[in-house]
């Protein structure tokens, strides 16, 4: 009986008790349903030492409170990316989160009518987002995300992209020189010929003071064929300009060019204010044009702007496509010379495309010009004038503009209207009245009429298209052909008149697997003369599995450049095929390529190999063999281009029937600073300066070949002026001694800045460090502040830290509550003793 009884209480109790533990777990799981971390599981190894409060990981945001780079987001629209101090904050419920602390300033800087909710400021330096109604701030500290929520009664108008002025970085003092130099020399197979070289030279130097940015653009070229030698140093432009950020406006004192946007970009020496659009949000970009054709041999590429050489180099045989070239005026066609191995020359222009006059509702925008006209021609008398011209925009899409130009010799007023028309594009028609005065002629009046069309087809895949006509009656001249009239030649004789003017530049990304086509064409005609002139291309690109291959045509009638000695050219038809197949089966980065070229003298065979080396793909290199029915036979060439921390080096060597020539290249930036002088590539218009001591060889981020020098500077070549640019260094590429506290920083310069991306490095040892406190490991989740309180580290498991950027002596303070005795000191001296990970190991006691 008794051992039949027994068991039955037992059995109750402990049924009884399982089921109050699932009871209490599923009250728990209903009650609570957020993660929690138990700290006594910290003490299983350690039971005595002390306990860490880690309330703030616990219950609170899961970080600590500071100052953190993040991307801000208001009713779920992403305003901005900067750097934003965070402090904890209780609600009433007693839970703790991290707000942000914002002055007036930077709410107004977001859109908010601050005036409106005088009580934000009540409370001290931080801005309450109580004080406006139904507001609240969420900081996602995962994705780095600030999410705030504000009433749109709360919103002013604040254009999307906009930045505050105040955010504007004028730079530092600094000395700019922007160099380019490349040389070939070509020695003569053929008995009787001679030997034959070419030097180019582009330098343009700078100075920045304050808002000032004083720059020149001066070219040197030289060519040697037997003894006899030709050489020409030209000074493009030379120039002081400020922004004037109130006006949203430039200021520019020196040589420059007028706009082209009402009247045809005149060169002048004088004065000009001009409205800047880059200030405002959403501007559009200027627009520099992309140069393609193609070469027989390694042959002599020269582009001419206005008479000046802008640009000289030596390309290998097949299509070529310049793109980085620096702007030099508002306008005026690019007349580009190919000189071939043998001697012939190639002519086509490529025009400087003219967009529609458009300015958005309530816009002004506008240019007062005042100086004297400037010319290439020193034989040109340098007579003064003045232009103005008035953009402004009107409701409903339109935009009404115009301007007048006067001298002693010349006057006309324009006038002309714009229209948005949406999915249609936009187009702008105007016309011209002038009143010109010639050189040993009568005055002579006349009018032009001008429409221009452009449309951005996103949809389509267009990414850029421009169409436009001019017609000029028989008695029309511009400025520059009236001014260009006055010449101290006996030879001189009337400029040719133009008739009309077609031009058209297309890029067409087709349907997908159809490729993409771009399109250039400019054709004028005279009425002084039968011959008109025409240079076209059109050319289609594609892809299959892989394998790239384009076809080009160009026609190019009369097209040769009257600076070239003077001689004419006969018109030539140029077809073109090119196919490049990948060979990443076999060489990384690799491909194969096949180049046919067929003009007027020939066809011309290519095959060669081509691609890139290096860790970051710094080496471009290629090699080619051809064969032509030409003349010249057989022709081999090996080019390659390296673009390095310090500059841009490029080498080549060809030969073919006719000569052999040797070419080299060299391209890069140098900026002298407070600290001293830093070489870099080839610089843009506005720079970043970055300043890491003691980070010599790291990379930055999306910049290929830019790392820091010896001293831990290098520079930045290309950022956008007043837009927030994100300058971020390579964590992975740090030395071994070297961290940083932030690894990216956001700058904001004005045009022409040499702005400073300084950043915060560490450089010293890594060390791994066991902290006590009377033979007991410091407990986990502890926070470790270096000496110069730079640098906060996190006490692990076991009293272990990690440290990095420490000298070899110092003191470390640590906290791990807000009492007296959860803080202490340690005192450290280390050793040079490394693991093979380049970690000191080391102890220190804490007092």
């Amino acid at each position: 009986m008794y051992s039949h009884k027994k068991p039955f209480p037992c059995k109750f109790f402990t049924l009884l008790t399982l089921l109050c533990g699932l009871a209490v777990v599923c009250f728990a799981q209903h009650a609570r349903a957020d993660d929690y971390f138990n700290p006594a599981l910290l003490d299983i190894d350690n039971p005595q030492q002390s306990k860490t409060d880690l309330s703030l990981y616990d219950k609170g945001p899961g970080q600590a409170p500071g100052k953190y780079q993040v991307a801000i987001y208001i009713d779920n629209n992403k305003i901005d990316t900067r750097e934003v101090t965070f402090k904890l904050q209780q609600d009433k419920q007693g839970s703790s989160s991290l707000q942000p602390c914002f002055s007036l300033e930077d709410l107004k800087s977001l859109g908010i009518k601050t005036k409106k909710y005088p009580a934000l400021m009540a409370k001290g330096e931080c801005a309450d987002l109580r004080a406006i109604p139904s507001a609240s701030a969420s900081f996602h500290v995962r994705n780095q995300q600030l999410m705030l929520s504000i009433p749109q009664t709360a919103l002013g108008q604040v254009p999307r992209g906009y930045i505050d002025p105040k955010e504007f970085d004028e730079g530092i003092t600094a000395g700019l020189l922007n160099y380019s130099a490349n040389a070939s020399q070509s020695h003569s197979r053929i008995q009787g010929e001679q030997d034959n070289s070419n030097q180019y030279i582009n330098l343009r130097p700078g100075f920045n003071i304050g808002a000032w940015r004083i720059r020149n653009y001066s070219t040197w070229n030289r060519s040697t064929t037997g003894h006899e030698e030709q050489q020409k140093f030209s000074s493009v432009y030379t120039y002081a300009q400020r922004d004037i950020v109130s006006m949203k406006s430039d200021l520019t004192v020196g040589q420059s060019s007028s706009p082209a946007d009402v009247f045809d970009s005149v060169p002048y020496t004088g004065v000009q204010i001009n409205s800047d659009s880059d200030m405002l949000p959403d501007s559009e970009k200027g627009y520099a044009p992309i140069i393609r054709g193609t070469a027989h041999s390694n042959a002599l590429v020269m582009v001419r702007q206005n008479g000046y050489v802008i640009y000289q180099n030596t390309v290998a045989p097949g299509a070529f496509e310049i793109n980085d070239l620096y702007p030099t005026g508002s306008s005026g066609d690019l007349q580009v010379t190919v000189k071939e191995t043998d001697g012939s020359e190639s002519h086509f222009v490529v025009p400087y495309a003219s967009v529609p006059v458009l300015q958005r509702e309530k816009n002004l925008r506008y240019s007062v010009t005042a100086g004297r006209y400037r010319s290439y021609d020193d034989n040109v008398e340098k007579t003064p004038f003045a232009q103005g011209s008035a953009i402004y925009g009107l409701p409903y899409g339109f935009t009404a503009y115009g301007g007048v130009q006067q001298s002693s010799h010349y006057q006309s007023q324009a006038v002309g209207i714009g229209k948005n028309m949406g999915d249609l594009g936009a187009f702008s028609l105007d016309v011209t009245r002038a009143k010109a005065l010639l050189k040993k002629q009568q005055s002579s009046k006349g009018r032009s009429l001008r429409v221009r069309y452009s449309k951005d087809f996103a949809g389509s895949g267009t990414n850029f298209s421009v169409a436009g006509y001019r017609y000029n009656s028989k008695g029309f001249y511009t400025l520059e052909d009236t001014m260009e009239s006055y010449t101290h030649a006996d030879d001189w004789s009337a400029p040719q008149q133009r008739r009309d003017r077609e031009e058209a530049t297309i890029d067409q990304t087709l349907p997908d697997g159809w490729g993409s086509m771009t399109l250039s064409l400019v054709k004028e005609t005279y009425w002084s003369q039968s011959q008109d002139m025409t240079s076209m291309s059109v050319s289609y690109n594609n892809s299959w599995h892989g394998m790239s291959y384009s076809l080009s045509y160009s026609m190019n009638k009369n097209t040769n450049d009257s600076d070239e000695n003077g001689e004419s050219v006969t018109n030539d038809n140029q077809f073109a095929l090119s196919v490049s197949v990948p060979l990443d089966h076999w060489m990384h980065n690799t491909w194969a390529t096949y180049n046919l070229n067929n003009s007027k003298d020939g066809t011309t065979h290519n095959i060669g190999l081509n691609g890139t080396a290096l860790a970051e793909d710094n080496l471009n290199w290629n090699i080619q063999e051809g064969l032509s029915d030409t003349g010249s036979g057989s022709a081999t060439s090996m080019n390659a281009d390296y673009k390095g921390t310090y500059g841009e080096l490029s080498g080549g060597v060809s030969q073919d029937k006719y000569q052999q020539t040797v070419n080299i290249g060299v391209q890069g930036g140098v900026i002298a600073h407070a600290n001293g002088i830093t070489l870099s590539q080839p610089l843009g218009e506005t720079i970043a300066l970055v300043k890491a001591p003691g980070t010599h060889g790291t990379h930055i981020a999306n910049q290929t070949g830019v790392e820091t020098d010896f001293r831990g500077y290098t520079a930045v070549p290309f950022v956008t002026a007043y837009r927030h640019n994100t300058i971020a260094l390579d964590t992975e590429t740090f030395p071994d001694d070297a961290d940083v506290t932030h690894a990216a920083q956001v700058v904001t310069p004005t045009r022409g800045a040499v702005v400073r991306a300084s950043f915060n490095t560490r450089v010293g040892n890594r060390v791994l460090m066991l902290l006590t406190q009377n033979g007991k490991p410091l407990p986990f989740g502890a926070t470790v502040t270096t000496q110069d309180k730079d640098s906060e580290f996190i006490v692990g498991s076991g009293g272990q830290t990690y440290l990095s950027g420490m000298p070899q002596r110092g003191t470390l303070s640590v906290s791990w509550g807000e009492s007296a005795s959860e803080h202490c000191v340690a005192e450290y001296a280390l050793t040079d003793e490394k693991d093979k990970n380049s970690i000191i190991n080391a102890a220190a006691q804490c007092h």
